[in-house]
């Protein structure tokens, strides 16, 4: 019997209104939302934490903080002004340092067949310069056939 290959969704709202986030991840039947904001607040009505726990909620998807995968703040404007490879450099050097455990629990919970479609949410709406593409590939690095989907 060959063994799927878990999969992790991964979404961006900064140009999503909450009722697009919410149709995104319904139509993508993702089941649970971990948001790897560093402070789950938004000036966005709706996408700060409880607010977008309930949405998510009223929509039967779980809702999840894992403040240990936000962008720790003195790598934010890294990100934020372009410098995307330092970045990135930057944020894996955290996770390797300061979140290890965090990157392996998930891994371990990637790797039950019984867990919930999953997808990770930040505000940047372009995976290739946020730090979720940097969660995505360590986990990859931990669980060798991971399949990433960028909503």
């Amino acid at each position: 019997m060959t063994e799927l290959a878990p999969i992790l969704w991964t979404i961006g709202y900064e140009r999503l209104l909450p009722p697009q986030l919410t149709a995104e991840l319904v139509q993508s039947h993702v089941q649970h939302v971990i948001d790897v904001r560093f402070r789950p607040q938004s000036r966005r009505p709706g996408m700060s934490k409880t607010r977008l726990g309930e949405l998510l909620r009223d929509h039967g998807i779980t809702y999840e903080h894992r403040r240990e995968l936000g962008t720790p703040p003195h790598i934010r404007p890294l990100f934020h002004h372009n410098h995307v490879a330092e970045a990135r450099v930057a944020y894996a050097e955290h996770l390797a340092a300061d979140a290890p455990e965090a990157i392996d629990a998930l891994a371990d919970e990637l790797r039950n067949p019984n867990t919930p479609h999953t997808a990770l949410l930040c505000l940047e709406a372009d995976p290739a310069v946020c730090h979720r593409r940097v969660i995505t590939e360590a986990l990859r690095e931990r669980l060798g056939n991971l399949i990433g989907i960028d909503l």
